[in-house]
């Protein structure tokens, strides 16, 4: 059996793994980093396998805990791209198994390397060995909403504008730099952006699966303490005056959807939960 070393860093091994040209990729035991490396590695392209994942839960609840992530691996999901299960049980090194070949990955501290095998024999093995736990498995669900449901219900239930906003401050979360703002401040500061009714933007929210309405209202009186959003009442026929969402401090008017992200966090890391 000969062993081939392919890449030094998770995404040049996810490539690598890729190569292969076969229908399925099984991956077994990926860490986090690599998690979420497939997950960005796969949206948006067609030219993949199906993904068929054996993870740990605690590591999967970790990275899942990640609306971005989540979200675009919820659409992975629903497209059949993906197929997210639980590992029962310990496996030495992160693999990467396909019918034609195996890749593993090899961590030493922070440096990774892959080692990769095409023996008929032994990929075979190995192949028929982690099918069969993968089809034992219990399936993981994913309860975040897929990103591509929500960007449509946004702009056909709140607006074009909020919905190219949402998109934008969702962007300026990512990364160690990005702001660290949950999905449901997110769509509040986008709301109050927007000057959206708390009703629609909390209703959609409920709708869509991103949270209840209770967390929508419990995460505006928070914002609306520190002073990020304001609100006006707004009477109806029938019932209690609804009311709309503005923003609250002059350094987030007139600023884009990313500034608006980045004050928004400042703002909030400096007052005390």
């Amino acid at each position: 059996m000969v062993s081939n070393l392919l890449a030094a860093d998770v995404e040049a091994a996810l490539e690598a793994a890729f190569a292969g040209g076969d229908d399925e990729l099984l991956v077994v035991d990926p860490s986090a980093e690599t998690i979420v490396s497939l997950v960005e590695t796969a949206v948006g392209r067609d030219d993949l396998p199906e993904l068929s994942m054996l993870a740990d839960e605690r590591t999967l609840k970790d990275v899942m805990d990640d609306f971005v992530v989540a979200s675009r691996a919820a659409d992975l999901v629903a497209d059949g791209a993906l197929d997210l299960r639980v590992l029962d049980g310990e496996v030495d090194n992160a693999l990467f198994v396909s019918p034609s070949r195996v890749v593993a990955l090899v961590t030493a501290g922070d440096d990774v390397a892959a080692l990769s095998t095409d023996d008929g024999e032994f990929v075979d093995q190995v192949y028929e060995s982690h099918r069969g736990a993968f089809e034992d498995a219990e399936p993981y669900t994913l309860r975040t909403p897929a990103i591509s449901r929500v960007r449509e219900t946004m702009a056909s239930e709140i607006g074009e504008e909020a919905r190219a906003d949402f998109d934008a401050v969702l962007d300026a979360t990512e990364g160690e730099d990005g702001a660290d703002l949950d999905e449901v401040t997110v769509s509040l500061l986008v709301a109050a952006k927007n000057d959206v009714l708390l009703y629609d933007i909390s209703k959609w929210g409920e709708d869509v699966g991103i949270a209840s309405k209770a967390t929508f209202s419990r995460t505006k009186t928070r914002l609306e303490d520190l002073g990020i959003i304001d609100t006006e009442k707004v009477p109806i026929d029938v019932g209690r005056p609804r009311l709309r969402l503005k923003l609250g401090d002059e350094r987030l008017e007139g600023v884009d959807a990313a500034d608006l992200a980045a004050e928004a966090a400042e703002m909030m890391a400096a007052t005390p939960a």
